[in-house]
């Protein structure tokens, strides 16, 4: 038997450690919540059952359980695709269609991500159909589900294709420094798809209606003037026909930003508490979270493509991980399989700096509504969506991009309004 390269080592030792990482946080965070299945957190005694509170936890074990099931499968078809050929043989098929350079590495890149999508599929059916279903969240028809999926995919299409064709060019024609004109074609492209996603993308797949007359666009227009925000329109999107889960978000940038409420949430909360939910979001705003974030994932980019430049022109970058084609399309598609292996690791930077916003947020709220309303809307959509109060610590830490229920609502209640 053929010794594997030191380096095809080292990509199977960063695999599995980052599954065994994956693997025991799960079973941290499922032991965690077993523990206190039976007791309902005393901050919340008065606000949810011991029933809702069982609930949430075998919601979140079941859930914790399948995405680790579906994450081995996905590490076969990683090392499937990799160490085991697959990419090679797609590639010696696409090639084998003579057509140009660019133009093979773009049909490469959409004929595996339509098999990348199919191999996924599965996942997605059983956690929309069988535990979203199981547990009274789903809304999702198989009409609407087969609908979004051709939806998307067209979608995906027409957008990548030209998007494909571009970096793919760049990265043929314009020399050394094709990484830096790939950056600024990719970083202008993204702006753009952040005025384009809420005015055209958006509507093909839910119905977007403004805000009715009442006491809750009186508070959020009324929120909007003493903050000094400006938006270009209050809209309630139709989440209920695929989910029961409730929200609320911003999108656009500039003067294209749009406030949009899940019909789940205005259906659940008091005007008082959305009031108190949009100033949290606003508190996003108002703190430059998106503008960091934004920045963030330019920066990384940036960074990221640096890297593939050089990688791109080193044999042992695609020999390391089971593959003999070096095209240029071929690395593009590998680092991007690869790449979050090797940054897994700075999952838990990336969470804290989340936290931290969120925080920040909730100051926020609390400062220009009432921070009691943002504490019973938090409890509510904690209890709605099933939301463990209960997670491991370290779990968390490790994960989540939002506090836990009770360290939240204890931060929050340092800003409840005094007698």
């Amino acid at each position: 038997m053929t010794e594997l390269p030191m380096l095809t080592k080292v990509f199977l030792a960063f695999l599995c450690l980052k599954g065994l990482i994956e693997a025991y946080l799960d079973r941290r965070n499922i032991k965690h919540i077993i523990k206190n299945i039976n007791e309902v957190p005393k901050k919340f005694a008065n606000q949810i059952s011991l029933e809702d509170h069982q609930k949430a936890a075998k919601y979140s074990i079941e859930r914790i359980n399948v995405s680790g099931f579906f994450n081995i499968i996905g590490y076969a078809i990683l090392l499937g695709w990799t160490l085991g050929g697959g990419i090679d043989f797609l590639n010696s098929y696409i090639q084998s269609l003579d057509l140009s350079a660019t133009l093979t590495g773009v049909v490469f890149i959409i004929a595996f991500s339509m098999i990348g999508s199919l191999l996924s599929l599965p996942g997605s059916i059983y956690n929309t159909f069988v535990v979203e279903e199981k547990w009274g969240f789903n809304k999702t028809t198989p009409k609407i589900f087969v609908m979004d999926l051709i939806k998307g995919t067209v979608l995906g299409v027409i957008i990548g294709t030209p998007l494909l064709y571009a970096v793919l060019w760049i990265m043929e024609q314009m020399g050394e420094l094709w990484w830096l004109y790939a950056w600024i074609f990719l970083s202008a492209f993204q702006l753009i798809m952040m005025w384009v996603y809420p005015t055209f993308i958006a509507p093909l797949f839910n119905k977007f209606e403004p805000l009715e007359e009442g006491e809750v666009k009186d508070k959020i227009l009324n929120l909007l003037q003493r903050t000094g925000f400006e938006s270009n329109g209050l809209f309630i999107m139709d989440a209920s026909k695929r989910s029961g889960h409730g929200n609320a978000y911003f999108t656009g940038f500039g003067k294209t930003k749009r406030i949009v409420f899940f019909d789940t949430l205005v259906n659940t909360l008091e005007a008082s508490e959305i009031e108190a939910v949009l100033a949290h979001e606003l508190g996003h705003f108002k703190r430059k979270h998106v503008m960091k974030l934004m920045a963030k994932a330019f920066i990384f980019s940036f960074v990221g493509l640096y890297i593939l430049g050089y990688l791109m022109k080193a044999e042992w970058f695609f020999t390391a991980h089971g593959v003999e084609s070096t095209q240029s399309y071929i690395a593009l598609t590998l680092f991007m399989m690869v790449s979050g292996i090797y940054t897994f690791f700075i999952t838990p930077l990336s969470s804290w700096t989340s936290r931290k916003y969120e925080f920040e947020a909730d100051e926020f709220a609390a400062k220009h509504s009432d921070a009691s309303d943002l504490i019973n809307a938090l409890v509510k959509m904690y209890k709605d969506n099933a939301s463990t109060l209960t997670p491991d610590p370290v779990y968390s830490a490790f994960y989540h991009s939002h506090p836990p229920a009770l360290i939240r609502v204890n931060f929050l209640e340092k800003f409840l309004k005094k007698d």
